[in-house]
């Protein structure tokens, strides 16, 4: 499974990717706004920083402006990935983007039904949001599975993109239900290193060699 790292906080994203784990990156109007920082300006750090593709939204919510924004966007760099909103405007700038050969990220998937029109419009990725459907005691877990079953039993190429991550058991989760990607706030990613018998072995092993007097260097 994939990793991309879901923020727009560059020095976040350079941290991870000097560890090797993160294939791409995913960010928002709302990270955005969290970063303070300007749009095109912050999109071509990231591609910058990592090869992967890197997802810029269109804010538009007609098909002609979505394009004009696609194309203004996709100067930026290579790698730019255009995300666009899960909606008859959104599939049809999909469709006109995906036959041009460029990378689109279609968004705020809430069924199974949504990410089947995603996969026939041509999407690269089907982004389906596990969080907020937890919050609605919907289980998020289970649109990745049955996007998963749907994708396979017609051969669609489009990658299931696991979004709106919250926790490790969300990962744990997403991978065994077999979703290609899953974009991940770097707090997750960092957390997902942590158990507390890797630090006690750690703390004990430590304590031992102490008593040897030695060094290595």
């Amino acid at each position: 499974m994939k990793f991309f790292v879901d923020t727009a906080d560059t020095n976040d994203i350079r941290e991870l990717a000097a560890t090797g784990l993160i294939d791409g990156v995913t960010t928002n109007p709302s990270l955005i706004v969290k970063s303070g920082r300007d749009f095109k300006e912050v999109i071509a750090e990231i591609c910058e920083i990592t090869e992967g593709p890197v997802s810029a939204e269109v804010t538009a919510l007609e098909t002609e402006a979505m394009l004009a924004e696609a194309a203004e966007l996709l100067k930026i760099a290579k790698n730019v990935c255009i995300k666009l909103p899960l909606t008859i405007d959104g599939l049809k700038a999909c469709k006109a983007l995906t036959d041009q050969g460029h990378k689109v990220n279609v968004t705020l998937c809430f069924s199974a039904n949504q990410a089947l029109l995603a996969a026939k419009a041509g999407a690269t990725y089907i982004s389906p949001f596990i969080g907020r459907l937890d919050d609605l005691n919907i289980d998020g877990m289970e649109l990745i599975e049955d996007i998963r079953t749907i994708y396979d039993n017609y051969g669609f190429e489009t990658q299931v993109l696991a979004a709106s991550i919250r926790s490790a058991n969300h990962v744990k989760e997403c991978a065994l239900a077999g979703a290609d990607v899953a974009t991940i706030p770097p707090s997750v990613i960092k957390g997902l290193a942590k158990h507390v018998l890797t630090d006690k072995g750690l703390e004990t092993f430590l304590a031992d060699w102490a008593k040897t007097g030695q060094k290595i260097i």
